[in-house]
């Protein structure tokens, strides 16, 4: 027997029935919230703790930098969690909780998108950032595993899988983060005739 082998083999099982399982309807409105924004002249803003943060670190820049087509117009994003100063200020002063609603407050504007990123749904500063991009009036969109958690039922729009395991969960994200970006690019190619 070899377990590692064997390890290896179970993940990539996994992984294939986490991406069986998405939805492409679910990917294509979320790929038609952020061609809206982007023609709307809205900006992007990305929540997530740790692994996601990292993703939504990444996914900013792909977003921002990574469509960029020369003579179009540039899609805004930007992860809320980058300001290490202001996200330590947040948790320390008012609670870790706040640490992605505050500057939303701060810095989104109605029609703004906010995508939240989690693989429990359940996560406190997460469910703070829906609870405050709803007053604001933003369009919220889900990245979520575990089978949707209490972000499921807050955001207008959500891409969930059932899997219960961080690994696959945030993998797909990740997935996500490309498909979304590298469709986003073409749109702005097509912009400039090349």
């Amino acid at each position: 027997m070899n377990e590692r082998r064997d390890h290896i083999r179970d993940y990539l099982r996994t992984l294939r029935g986490v991406l069986d399982e998405l939805s492409v309807e679910s990917v294509e409105r979320v790929i038609e919230v952020l061609e809206d924004a982007y023609r709307k002249e809205r900006t992007v803003f990305l929540c997530g703790n740790g692994g996601s943060a990292a993703l939504a670190s990444h996914w900013a820049c792909d977003l921002a930098k990574g469509t960029v087509a020369a003579g179009a117009p540039r899609l805004r994003a930007m992860s809320v969690g980058d300001n290490l100063a202001m996200l330590t200020a947040y948790a320390n002063d008012l609670d870790y909780s706040q640490v992605f609603a505050e500057p939303l407050r701060t810095y989104a504007r109605p029609g703004d998108v906010a995508i939240l990123i989690t693989a429990s749904g359940n996560s406190p500063n997460i469910l703070e950032a829906a609870k405050a991009a709803r007053e604001i009036g933003m369009v919220t969109v889900g990245l979520i595993g575990f089978g949707g958690g209490k972000l499921a039922a807050m955001v207008d729009h959500q891409i969930t899988v059932k899997c219960r395991e961080y690994g696959p969960v945030e993998d797909l994200h990740l997935i996500l983060d490309h498909i979304v970006s590298l469709y986003l690019r073409r749109v702005t190619k097509r912009l400039t005739g090349k």
